[in-house]
């Protein structure tokens, strides 16, 4: 009787697996926010012709996902999800470093420098607070990390870097009453492996 409940349990464990698919990429997230690159460049000699050349973006060719069952399945699409809601904020900061980044050294004296950093950290808030304001705290958490991926620089560093070290701290220990940390580092290796996948697979229009 042992051997027929452990077997029945053995084939329910196989019936409830899922693999990962296209149509269930769209299904669960919906559809692409990304358009999958392709650009004109320019015409080209082949075979004795002039014809037009084109580059395409990269496409990325994984080993299907293999879910245990249809709660992992889900975790795994909700971080999707998450992605498509934080990934363009994430792109959006990493724009505006390299323009504030860009304009400071253009000037001349640390006055004009702090006066400047302090006319962003306003527009910044104005900007950027009704956004964050609607993103769940799942969402928060991933969003620091992805400040990391895209800036090499933790939203930590990014802030003690340009606004200083008490800044820094005060708003580190901010966010720890949340159970968050700036200091979080994004690890596409091993902790943020399958969000890196789907990341890539989101960047390039293939989900």
């Amino acid at each position: 009787m042992l051997s027929a409940v452990l077997l029945m349990g053995a084939m329910l464990c196989q019936a409830q697996e899922v693999v990962a698919s296209q149509e269930n990429d769209r299904a669960m997230t919906g559809d692409p926010i990304f358009a999958h690159g392709l650009y004109y460049t320019g015409m080209v000699e082949y075979d004795g012709e002039m014809i037009p050349s084109f580059l395409y973006a990269d496409y990325y060719v994984f080993g299907k996902l293999v879910f245990k069952n249809k709660a992992q399945e889900k975790k795994y699409y909700k971080i999707a999800n998450n992605i498509k809601k934080v990934y363009p904020i994430a792109c959006e900061i990493r724009q505006t470093v390299d323009k504030t980044i860009a304009h400071m050294d253009s000037l001349p004296t640390k006055k004009e420098k702090d006066a400047y950093l302090k006319q962003q950290e306003k527009e910044l808030k104005a900007i950027y607070y009704p956004k964050l304001k609607k993103l769940t705290f799942a969402q928060g958490k991933l969003l620091i990390k992805l400040i990391d991926r895209q800036c090499d620089m933790t939203g930590y560093e990014l802030i003690k870097k340009y606004m200083g070290g008490f800044k820094a701290g005060f708003y580190n220990a901010f966010a720890s009453l949340f159970g968050a940390s700036l200091k979080k580092e994004y690890d596409p290796e091993v902790d943020d492996r399958l969000t890196e996948r789907a990341i890539l697979l989101i960047e390039s229009g293939q989900m």
